[in-house]
This record gives structure tokens, sequence and C-alpha cells, in this order.
């Protein structure tokens, strides 16, 4: 298996009974990148890190964590890796520094390292005298913040996190994807998160895998996934008679697929500056009364509905492009 890559996934599959929750995913993830899964609740990210990170079995197919299989080297791949999962699970009593030291004697650091490194990721995560507080204390900002310093005190090359701002208030989700960026940048630590945030997949990750189903239906860049939609989106927002109005605006020139989200009509193109002004003059001379029309880019929750037929979103429906 290639040690070039951090992490390595050909085949994987995780069945429950006849629930198929994981369908033959294959992926490559660079050292140093931040690579993110995007999907809704059900889609299959969870079972897909806990396979990663050893807690669950592979049906069918193996995964390599630098270089080492999950299947086989369960051990050397712990060695590598720091995991934490959508549960914090943090022991109120303690202070986090107390939960701190604790974590580094179980990766058998000495006490010199232990105190070396509780110092480094105290700074690193900015809780500052908080660290001798208990956690009963800690704000869920504070506690995701340090369940990051926790799964990194060993110094692995690279981080699961699953969902790590799940919950959490929008301060503090911003807090948070601060401290991944920081760890990432400062640490050179591959980071591998699930995430049902559109916002934070675009803004946060380097490549996205959308998945679906228990599948990968695509994979890129976020500016390469939103391309393929097209340069822009005419957006209408109206009070009339939806599917009379679509049938009429297919009928424009340049027009390609339009998709309906309640009183709301999302036109893709190639070029939204150009059938902005058309579309605009179609919807005057019926006499249709718009509350807004307005060009924009389109977004991560654009492309999940091009590749697999709904928005992260519900109540949402679609219109073919016209031939």
């Amino acid at each position: 298996m290639d040690i070039d890559l951090a992490i390595r996934a050909s085949g994987l599959t995780r069945r429950f009974d006849k629930n198929l929750a994981v369908d033959d995913v294959d992926f490559a993830i660079k050292p140093g990148e931040i690579y993110g899964f995007l999907g809704p609740n059900g889609a299959g990210k969870t079972t897909i890190i806990r396979m990663l990170v050893t807690l669950l079995a592979p049906t069918r197919g193996d995964a390599w964590i630098m270089g080492h299989s999950i299947r086989d080297s369960e051990s050397k791949v712990r060695l590598h890796i720091g995991v934490a999962l959508q549960e914090v699970a943090l022991d109120p009593q303690q202070t986090g520094t107390q939960l701190l030291r604790l974590q580094g004697r179980l990766y058998g650091l000495s006490t010199d390292e232990v105190n070396r490194r509780v110092e480094q990721l105290g700074e690193l995560i900015d809780i500052g005298e908080a660290l001798d507080h208990r956690i009963k204390t800690y704000s869920g900002g504070m506690k995701r913040r340090l369940d990051l310093a926790a799964a990194l005190i060993h110094n692995p090359d690279v981080l699961f996190l699953d969902e790590p701002t799940a919950g959490l208030d929008p301060v503090s989700r911003i807090r948070v994807q601060k401290e991944i960026r920081k760890l990432n940048k400062e640490l050179g630590v591959t980071i591998f998160l699930t995430t049902q945030y559109l916002e934070e997949a675009d803004k946060l990750v380097g490549r996205v895998g959308i998945i679906s189903e228990g599948r990968i239906v695509t994979e890129g860049t976020p500016r390469e996934l939103k391309r393929k939609i097209g340069e822009n989106l005419v957006v209408i927002q109206t009070q009339g008679d939806i599917q009379n109005i679509v049938a009429m605006l297919q009928a424009v020139p340049k027009v390609g697929k339009i998709e309906v989200l309640g009183q709301e009509i999302a036109i893709a193109s190639s070029d939204g500056s150009m059938i902005i002004g058309p579309i605009a003059a179609k919807l005057h001379e019926a006499n249709i009364q718009v509350e807004q029309l307005t060009l924009r880019a389109p977004s991560l929750d654009d492309v999940f509905l091009e590749v697999t037929g709904n928005r992260m979103q519900k109540n949402t429906t679609q219109v073919e492009e016209r031939e």
C-alpha cells in the first residue's frame, strides 16, 4: 500500500444485517490535507469513521492509515491517529489538565513529555486558566476544544473528527473551526472530518466527498464541485403559480436546469449575467409579481442536489433542463 498517503480506502463496505450502511467506498487522502465527508444524517459518515479508527470491522474491503491496515494492524493504526467522536466523553470531575495528563500516560508518554504536550496544547486550543478548572464548568465549545487536545496528546499523524461542531452555538462553532485550521497549519496534522453543515465544508476543508446512502457520489475541492453546476444561479422568489412560471422560463434561451424550493426558483446557467435581463423581461411581460430576483454563485447544497437528486434540506422539487 502507498505509504505516501495518509489514508487510503479500497472497497470499504459495512453491513448491519440486511442494511448496507457503507457501499464499496474508495478514496485517498494525502498527508497535511483537511478532507471532509459531507452528507445528511444516516448517509454513512460515522460508520466510515468508526471503521477507519478500528472501532468497527469492515464487512468487506480495507483501509490503510499511514500504510497500516485497519484489518491486520489495528494497534499500529491507533498509534498514528487521534479521534474525537460526536459524543464528547469527558469526566466532569476532572480538570482539563488532569484529563490531558491521564491521556498522555495511557499513550505511554513520559512525565516530561506529558508536561511539554499539555503546555503546548493549552496554548494551541486557547483555553487558558480554565485547564485547571473542573470540566463540569466548561461550555460546550470548550469541551469540544479540550476533546481535540486529548486526541492530539500523543502527536498523531492523522486526526479524525466526527461532526466536531454539531450542537454548538454559532460563536462556538466558529471558534472550533478556527482551532481545526490552526492544528492543520501549525502542526501539519492530516484531518479527516465529517459534517452536515454546508458552510463548514465549504470554508474548512480542502477537498470534500459528498456521501449519500453509503456511497461517495462526487469528490473534489468545494470550488471544483460548484463549478460543475455552472458559473451562476439566477434565483427568483415569487408568490405566483410556480409551475406556470417554470414552463414560461424554459423558453428563455440559455436557461439550464431549473429547481424549485417552495416559492423559490433557481436557474442554472453558464452566464447568469446574460440571462437575468431576459428573465426579468419575461416575468414583467407576464405580470408576474417578483419579490426578489438575484444572481448568485452555486453552493454545495446545489452540488448535493445535482449529484443525488435531493437537497441537504427538505421540501425541494426539481425540474429537469429543457432539451
